[in-house]
């Protein structure tokens, strides 16, 4: 399951024009580590430890699905890229930029390569200004006081102030829908990309409620016994959730986003039924599907079956570890039937098989875009 932590990441620069790296790390920063949450004033401050040219530093709130050590790993690569410069000397220097992660959630890292929360957090003014910008009442894991605490109490007396420049804070550009639909195969990812899209744009969120349906177990150690009463059930809860959920739009929420739309119902019977106990299903289904919304954009994610397979091995849920290929194969067809046939639907097929927008956030963006150049 993936689970976002927000992460603290302090900024400094003295060399050049320190302003536009602070803004080129930023911009980098939500393109590769996560989205930006805040950003703090930007203040200046002598060299600390060393004698060298003023400072200008900054802290950002970033919200991310990567562990401490892939984000330092990343922000490690970003400082390389915009110019600095690592010498086997010990002390302080000069640098065009300077990247810390301050905290990482709750977390206590202490490691050869990594020390979180950040061990000078306390005596250094520089941090503590922005750090209070943002997270005034955050409170240190280990010492157990706020920002703000932090602040009052530090030795450091160094010299610091605001400046008059601001820094711009990346964002997702908004998709301009009421309705979005993300679709797939068992194992495509269309759950965790749907949770990801939801809050990053504060989407108002709809998941399949199949957890709690008693015939899905049994459904996969007896197909033929059980496929009747499953699809029953889920139609059933699918409609209701639908009918109760959809159209009751939350205020503060730009838009709905649901993994899953009320036509995978008939896809999947077609597949799993009998032809007497299909016909039947399929009444009660028209009956039913006229009645509710329909989305703006229905996207479906295809995976290859080895792929699928191999995100469904992953996951270890145990009733899924019987399906085979013909079957994820059949499925994959039903959907690209329907959408071949349907033409009220403004519908986009995104090829997954050479992404990763879990463990590549850059894939991410890239979805992002894809999705927002499909609606008219």
């Amino acid at each position: 399951m993936i689970r976002s932590t927000l992460t603290y990441i302090a900024l400094g620069s003295n060399q050049g024009d320190r302003a536009r790296y602070l803004q080129l790390s930023i911009d980098r920063i939500f393109e590769r580590i996560g989205a930006v949450i805040s950003l703090s004033d930007v203040y200046e401050t002598p060299a600390w430890g060393f004698k060298g040219d003023a400072f200008l530093n900054a802290c950002i709130a970033v919200r991310t699905n990567y562990n401490a050590e892939k984000v330092l790993e990343k922000l490690l690569g970003i400082e390389v890229e915009l110019g600095r410069k690592r010498s086997n000397a010990t002390g302080y220097a000069d640098r065009a930029i300077d990247l810390d992660i301050i905290f990482h959630g709750n977390l206590t890292i202490s490691s050869r390569e990594l020390h979180v929360p950040h061990p000078q957090l306390a005596h250094r003014k520089f941090v503590l200004y922005p750090m209070a910008d943002i997270a005034s009442d955050i409170i240190h894991p280990i010492d157990k006081v706020t920002i703000s605490e932090m602040l009052e109490q530090t030795a450091d007396d160094s010299a610091i102030r605001k400046v008059d420049v601001r820094l711009n804070r990346p964002e997702l550009p908004e998709l301009p829908v009421n309705y979005l639909v993300i679709e797939g195969n068992i194992g495509a990812g269309k759950t965790t990309f749907s949770k990801m899209i939801a809050e990053d744009q504060k989407a108002k969120l709809f998941l399949e409620r199949f957890h709690d349906n008693p015939f899905l177990p049994k459904f996969y150690e007896d197909k033929k016994r059980y496929a009747f009463p499953l699809e029953l059930s889920f139609l059933a809860d699918r409609h209701q959730q639908l009918v109760e959920d959809i159209g009751q739009f939350d205020l503060f929420r730009k838009f709905a986003v649901a993994d899953y739309d009320f036509y995978k119902s008939l896809i999947f019977a077609q597949v799993t039924l009998q032809k007497d106990e299909y016909q039947l299903f399929k009444r009660l289904f028209e009956v039913m599907y006229r009645e509710l919304p329909k989305p703006d954009l229905y996207v479906y994610f295809y995976q290859t079956t080895d792929r699928l397979l191999e995100n469904i091995q992953k996951r270890g849920r145990d009733y899924e570890q019987s399906i085979d290929a013909d079957y994820l194969r059949t499925i994959h067809q039903g959907y690209m039937q329907f959408i071949r046939q349907q033409n009220y639907l403004n519908t986009k097929v995104i090829d997954l098989s050479k992404l990763n927008f879990v463990e590549n956030r850059e894939d991410y963006i890239s979805l992002v875009y894809q999705l927002l150049n499909a609606i008219p």
